[in-house]
C-alpha cells in the first residue's frame, strides 16, 4: 500500500469527475464548420492545427484538476528512518556493612558509586533507576533519563549511616524488586547491573535458577560486579550467565571502571528501523499548474478556439 500516493483528504478526489467531463466535452466538440470559396473542397477530417487548439482548450480543466488535487493534500513517503532504542538500567548497589572495607583510597561503597557516575555518561539517552539493597530495599532513584538525582545519592546511603537491619546481604529479594521496577517499562531493553561482595543467603536451594527463569522471561539482562577479592558465588555467576550478562570482579579502583566501560560495550546502543511517515508533496503538482498557466497565458495571443 506504500506504493501508492497518500492523500490527506482523499474524499476531495472525487471532484476529479468535473474537470473529467470538461475534459471530454473538448474532445467531442464538433463546432461548426466553414469552407471558404478557394478551398475547392469539402470539410477535412481533423487537422493537426485542431488537435492543437483541443489542447489548449483543454487547460482550464486540467488546472482546474490541478487545484483539486493540491487541496487533497498530497503526501509522499518518506525514507524509513533508525532510532535509539530506550535502555532500562536499574543499579541495584550492596549497602551492607561489608561495603565499608577499604578499596583503592576509600571504600567498597565509594568505588562503586564513582563508577556507577561515570557510567552515566557513557549512556546518555538511556533510563536509569538506583536501588539500595541489604537485608532490606529502598528504590532510591526511580528509572529516568535526569541523572541529577545520581549524584546527589552517596552521601545518604553509605553503610555507615544505614539503619542496622539494612547490614545484611540479600541480593534474591533485591533483584526481584529491580525486576517488578523494570516490568513496568513495556518499551526499551532491561538491564540490571548488581554490585555487590558477599554471598546471599537467600540464593540457595536452586533459588538462583529460579530467579534467572524469571528474569529471562521478563527480558532482562544481569551484569554483577563482585566487588571482593574473593570469587564470584556461583548463585551469581549462574543468574548472569542464564540471562545473557557476565559477572567480573574488578580487583582494584582502575579495574572497577574498566568493567563498566566493558558492560557498556557488551550492551551497545541498539537501533532499530521505524516505519516510513507520509511528507506533504505540493512540488510536483505546483509545477504543474503553474506550467499549464504558462500555457494559458500562450493560448491567449491566438491559440484559442473561435467558434463558427
Amino acid at each position: 500500500m506504500e506504493t501508492l500516493i497518500p492523500f490527506r483528504h482523499p474524499q476531495l478526489l472525487l471532484l476529479l469527475i468535473v474537470p473529467a467531463i470538461l475534459l471530454a466535452l473538448v474532445v467531442r466538440r464538433r463546432g461548426h464548420r466553414l469552407v471558404m470559396p478557394f478551398d475547392h473542397g469539402v470539410p477535412g477530417k481533423r487537422t493537426p492545427l485542431r488537435f492543437v487548439l483541443d489542447v489548449f482548450e483543454s487547460i482550464p480543466a486540467l488546472l482546474l484538476g490541478t487545484v483539486i488535487l493540491i487541496l487533497a493534500g498530497p503526501q509522499r513517503w518518506d525514507e524509513p528512518r533508525t532510532q535509539r532504542v530506550l535502555t532500562n538500567i536499574e543499579f541495584c548497589v550492596d549497602v551492607s556493612g561489608s561495603m565499608t572495607a577499604s578499596f583503592g583510597e576509600g571504600t567498597r561503597y565509594d568505588a562503586s558509586m564513582e563508577a556507577i557516575n561515570e557510567f552515566l555518561d557513557y549512556r546518555e539517552g538511556d533510563a536509569f533507576g538506583l536501588t539500595f539493597f541489604g537485608n532490606s530495599v529502598l528504590h532510591w532513584v526511580p528509572l529516568t533519563s535526569d541523572v541529577s538525582a545520581f549524584r546527589c545519592a552517596p552521601p545518604f546511603m553509605r553503610p555507615e549511616v544505614l539503619p542496622n537491619w539494612f547490614g545484611g546481604t540479600e541480593i534474591g529479594k533485591a533483584l526481584l524488586a529491580c525486576r517488578n521496577i523494570l516490568v513496568e517499562r513495556e518499551e526499551g531493553d532491561r538491564m540490571i547491573i548488581l554490585v555487590t561482595d558477599g554471598f546471599s543467603a537467600d540464593l540457595g536451594g536452586d533459588r538462583d535458577l529460579e530467579i534467572a527463569k524469571d528474569l529471562r522471561g521478563d527480558r532482562i539482562v544481569v551484569y554483577a560486579v563482585h566487588i571482593a577479592e574473593s570469587e564470584a558465588p556461583e548463585p551469581i555467576v549462574n543468574i548472569t550467565a542464564l540471562t545473557g550478562g557476565e559477572v567480573f570482579i574488578p580487583g582494584d579502583r582502575d579495574g572497577l571502571a574498566r568493567i563498566f566501560k566493558r558492560i557498556d560495550e557488551m550492551q551497545a546502543t541498539r537501533l532499530e528501523k521505524v516505519r516510513a511517515e507520509a511528507l506533504d508533496d505540493y512540488g510536483p503538482l505546483c509545477r504543474a499548474g503553474l506550467g499549464f498557466l504558462g500555457f494559458a497565458l500562450l493560448a491567449m495571443f491566438g491559440l484559442r478556439y473561435t467558434p463558427w
